[in-house]
């Protein structure tokens, strides 16, 4: 019997470099509050975490509820309206993705974003079809580092978790990966590596990447 093996995708900083444009946003928002938060900061308390745990810390209450989807609609919206002509994926991604789906591989991707940062992006790079399973911040109750998001992905793809090959670059979702039972590959984008939790390998791109790598990292 054949094993489903799997290609489980972060979005922000792993299909593209959203951070700067996720920060600016956000700089923006926290600015019409009379917040400035630090580059340190966002580099500690925003990449890979969810909304929620973004605005409870900066705004130092628990937000929750519709307060919650009122402050995120409005940051997001904003990130949707810099970022939407300027979608651009890793180098090497798309002919990544076609590779790992000619080796064999499912693709999924599992983000901690609104699925209309999702949409969006998938569908300003043409890859929607590509994918087995997309799974946004709506469809998880626990949030990265927990590995809700994987495991859902990797039950949707018919897969193992260690039949599965995660990219991530955030230590909160390497971290739910890993939790997960998956094999990492870590994305430099936003950390070195000694930012983040070991990883079974490290990328700045996908251009010497190829689905047979994978497959040799699952074995």
């Amino acid at each position: 019997m054949s094993v489903n093996i799997g290609a489980i995708f972060d979005m922000d900083g792993v299909i593209c470099h959203t951070n700067p444009y996720h920060s600016e946003a956000f700089r923006i928002f926290f600015s019409r509050r009379g917040f400035v938060p630090t580059d340190a900061e966002f580099a500690e308390h925003m990449f890979g975490k969810s909304n929620s745990y973004i605005l409870t810390h900066f705004l130092k209450r628990t937000i929750k509820g519709d307060e919650l989807k009122e402050l995120e609609n409005e940051k997001e919206g904003l990130f949707r309206e810099i970022y939407r002509d300027k979608v651009t994926p890793v180098p090497g991604l798309i002919d990544f993705f076609y590779d790992l789906k000619s080796s064999g591989f499912k693709l999924a991707v599992a983000t901690s974003a609104p699925f209309a940062n999702l949409d969006m992006i998938l569908k300003a790079l043409s890859i929607e079809p590509l994918f087995d399973s997309m799974l946004a911040s709506e469809d998880v109750v626990y949030h990265k580092p927990d590995p809700e998001v994987y495991l859902k992905s990797a039950a949707n793809l018919g897969a193992e978790p260690r039949d599965c090959v995660v990219f991530e670059d955030s230590f909160s979702g390497i971290t739910a990966a890993l939790a997960a039972g998956a094999k990492v590959v870590g994305v430099l984008t936003s950390h070195r590596p000694e930012e983040l939790p070991a990883c079974s390998r490290y990328v700045s791109d996908y251009l010497s990447l190829n689905g047979k790598d994978m497959r040799d990292l699952l074995s």
